[in-house]
């Protein structure tokens, strides 16, 4: 997510592209660094702003992302697109802060149950490692807040608004500058999300830029994103094709999909600043590369203004 637009005054929607990170970290086939790069470079043609390309975590654990440091050493920056670099402790931050990321997410989950799985340590110990760290990478970088679990947790069931909201503000008073609020293992519920972000809006004010993050679990997906959207926010995460899912989560699927979202959009009348043709053609690829039929339906049915009248 590329957070320069404010809440009031536009329409206008921002996508970051996850597929190189949450896409590909729960796949069994292994794409290499040159095939990561043409996926971000074809993301970047096609006008999205923002990639969240790579993350820090242990590369035993999460083989897929073992290369974080190649795939940046070989990015060329572009002018106008901004690479983000996820982190869950604070060794991953080390490593983010020494290659030339944009941005820096840092994630950690509402629900201890999910934490211990995937960071080994409960929130209130995440957040003891994390916090420390956060206003000193805010001098070299801006940084994110993804909260993972904030609909609910796969092995505690519901997560409070209040228990979301209070992870916010630690980080916020730590120097985070922007948030966003992932739906983990696909538990939300359009109603759920826009009382989420209402609630989100009148605790810190319409000025801290919010994302939202969706996987299609349950087939909300698309859902969440509109309720999310009537209720304010401009700012979605996405994966080209549907790829994703969490590798310490039950059952994980894929994150919402990049073309069926634009495509949505765009048959709303409402901006994305992005080339459908070009998401719709790098999901085919990317299916390719894959070997199998992944979940994304426009590039399949084709757009609604290809349809014989």
């Amino acid at each position: 997510m590329c957070f320069i637009i404010t809440r009031e005054g536009t329409n206008l929607v921002e996508i970051c592209e996850v597929g190189p990170r949450d896409g590909l970290q729960n796949e069994q086939v292994r794409l290499s660094v040159e095939q990561k790069i043409e996926m971000m470079e074809h993301a970047a043609r096609s006008g999205i702003s923002k990639i969240e390309a790579v993350s820090f975590v242990n590369k035993k654990l999460v083989p897929a992302m073992a290369d974080a440091e190649e795939v940046m050493a070989a990015w060329h920056r572009r002018e106008g697109v901004r690479i983000a670099g996820l982190a869950l402790s604070r060794s991953g931050i080390t490593r983010a802060l020494q290659t030339p990321i944009d941005v820096l997410h840092i994630t950690i989950s509402a629900s201890d149950a999910f934490n211990k799985r995937n960071a080994n340590k409960t929130v209130a110990e995440g957040l003891s490692d994390l916090l420390p760290v956060v206003g000193e990478a805010s001098t070299h970088l801006p940084v994110v807040t993804v909260i993972s679990t904030s609909f609910g947790c796969p092995f505690s069931g519901d997560v409070q608004m209040e228990t979301v909201f209070s992870v916010c503000e630690s980080f916020l008073k730590a120097g985070a500058t922007e948030m966003v609020l992932a739906d983990t293992t696909g538990m939300a519920n359009p109603r759920q999300v826009a009382e989420t972000v209402r609630g989100f809006y009148r605790t810190f004010g319409e000025d801290i830029p919010l994302g939202l993050h969706f996987h299609n679990t349950r087939g909300l997906g698309l859902a969440n994103a509109v309720a999310g959207y009537d209720a304010g926010v401009r700012r979605f995460d996405s994966a080209v094709g549907g790829l994703g899912g969490c590798p310490f989560a039950p059952k994980a699927t894929g994150n919402i999909c990049t073309e069926d979202l634009v495509h949505m959009f765009h048959e709303m009348g409402i901006d994305t600043g992005t080339d459908l043709d070009g998401l719709i053609t790098l999901a085919q690829q990317v299916e390719k590369w894959m070997g199998k039929r992944l979940e994304g339906l426009v590039m399949k049915a084709g757009k609604r203004s290809e349809l014989a009248v």
